[in-house]
């Protein structure tokens, strides 16, 4: 769904259907789609120029260029990115299309987040856990219900990440409009994803601990758009509702 929200043709028609649907919900979801996108990269540019050269990014999906270590390594060509999924296809289209440049290493793990011990286990493959690593969960945790706790998955992740590690988040909030994204949030359920959406103050706790990188946490079009892409919008003047934030562990 979400690549189809990106435009790309990696989709099917199960996926169209359920992403039609929740389009005709909330129309700027491919605007949300291209913010969030446009907010990683940022994010991920900011921390490749502040020094960090190893990223753990979950959650990825489907490859679209650029992609995080495109990104991370036209910065630092040595840096290595480790993503991790739990879709077999996501799997297949990374293994043909995440390609490091000769200096890093991109890498790839089949795992989901409600396991952060494998994918922790994985990771240490190809990053080294006695220097700094930016976690990235961006666009995931509303696809995470609190039945599975992510406040504690979070923390199991940080948990053997050195100091001056970050952490990377973007979750959509039904902050604005709760009725509309009640029936988004339903669609996805009714699909078998565990979706739900969460206030600023929810979303804030995921930094409890952490030292907020400025502005701290903030809708997704206000964080650094100096940085890239200005868009932020949904094309009729309304902000897109998209918090984001990166905090550094101390």
């Amino acid at each position: 769904m979400y690549d189809y929200f990106l435009g790309g043709k990696d989709n099917y028609p199960v996926d169209v259907a359920a992403a039609e649907q929740v389009t005709s919900h909330f129309p700027a979801v491919s605007a949300m789609a291209r913010t969030n996108r446009a907010f990683m990269h940022r994010a991920s540019r900011l921390l490749a120029e502040r020094g960090v050269r190893q990223f753990l990014d979950i959650g990825t999906g489907i490859p679209t260029e650029p992609n995080l270590h495109q990104i991370v390594q036209g910065v630092a060509p040595d840096a290595r990115v480790v993503y991790a999924d739990n879709d077999p296809i996501v799997l297949r289209h990374a293994e043909a299309l995440l390609h490091s440049a000769p200096e890093g290493r991109t890498a790839y793990v089949q795992a989901d987040v409600r396991d952060p011990a494998k994918i922790i286990a994985t990771a240490r493959e190809t990053l080294d856990f006695s220097r700094p690593i930016a976690l990235s969960l961006v666009a995931l945790l509303h696809l995470v219900g609190d039945e599975d706790e992510p406040l504690r998955l979070v923390r199991e992740l940080l948990e053997p990440l050195p100091p001056g590690s970050h952490l990377t988040l973007s979750h959509a909030t039904g902050d604005f409009d709760p009725e509309t994204w009640e029936r988004v949030v339903e669609v996805y359920r009714k699909g078998g994803t565990a979706a739900q959406v969460r206030s600023r103050e929810e979303f804030s706790e995921f930094f409890t601990g952490l030292e907020l990188v400025d502005p701290g946490v903030v809708l997704a079009a206000r964080w650094h758009p100096g940085l890239g892409e200005r868009r932020g919008g949904d094309g009729g003047g309304n902000e897109i509702p998209l918090y984001v934030a990166v905090a550094r562990k101390p």
